[in-house]
């Protein structure tokens, strides 16, 4: 596999394991299917920690911190201190996972806002790409950050896109780009392919959101970031593109959006 360099942009090492031997060897079966960078992505303060912490460990892991939505409960002044003084370090290419989540409602829609666009600033002042939730809240979020980042240069990706052509349209109008999980694998996804043959390649980014949404033909297992490699696959398959082709521009958007290392 060592012709191939794949990015798995958005997983959740922490949540695969809480034992780093274990993470190096989910690290190690990524590497023999092309995986070379992985970025690790925080939901709320302590995970934000351990994104950081993890990256510090393993030379190809980068980190993201941020508050998601469903625990926007938990962002106060001294939460958005400390993701701060976090996010300055130099292993930290992104803040996120942060956005709106509809679907749940586990949070108060007004509070799930306030930690939103206090987050997009924090972001836009450490210049910061930033990872976007969007759960049934896609045309909302791009509102939001449509109406905020007007002359502040805020650039990002919408993780595991759901929307419909119209909403990957307004998303590209943004600059920002549009990023694709396992779930482009499962039978009943047409309206996801079709989003992602809309989508230019230069605007695509490929993920697990692991252990979360694993593809076919492992669903219902635990995802790690070597299957992002089956996200690849089946986006060569819908862009009637050679997978090599996939690979190389994927890995190209997120060095450019996160300013990883060139590969």
């Amino acid at each position: 596999m060592s012709n191939v360099n794949l990015v798995d942009t958005h997983a959740h090492l922490d949540m695969i394991s809480s034992n780093e031997e274990k993470i190096a060897q989910v690290l190690e079966r990524a590497r023999d299917e092309g995986v070379g960078m992985v970025i690790t992505v925080g939901i709320d303060l302590d995970s934000s920690k351990k994104a950081c912490s993890l990256a510090k460990r393993f030379s190809n892991v980068f980190a993201s911190v941020g508050i998601h939505p469903n625990d926007a409960k938990t962002f106060s002044e001294e939460a958005q201190k400390e993701l701060d003084l976090l996010a300055a370090d130099d292993r930290v290419v992104a803040w996120g996972e942060i956005g709106l989540d509809f679907y749940r409602d586990r949070t108060p829609r007004q509070v799930q806002m306030e930690a939103f666009t206090a987050q997009l600033e924090s972001a836009a002042s450490r210049g910061l790409p930033v990872i976007i939730h969007a759960r049934e809240a896609v045309d909302e979020c791009i509102d939001v950050i449509g109406q905020f980042s007007t002359g502040k240069g805020l650039r990002g990706v919408f993780h595991c896109f759901s929307g419909d052509r119209a909403a990957a349209k307004r998303v590209l109008d943004l600059g920002f780009y549009i990023s694709f999980t396992g779930v482009i694998t499962f039978p009943k996804a047409e309206a996801v392919r079709d989003v992602a043959d809309y989508v230019p390649i230069d605007r695509v980014l490929i993920e697990t959101d692991a252990p979360f949404l694993s593809p076919v033909p492992f669903r219902g297992k635990q995802n790690e970031p070597a299957r992002v490699r089956y996200v690849a696959e089946t986006l060569a398959q819908v862009k009637k593109m050679d997978f090599s082709e996939v690979a190389k521009w994927t890995t190209n958007n997120a060095v450019a959006l996160f300013g990883l290392p060139e590969q």
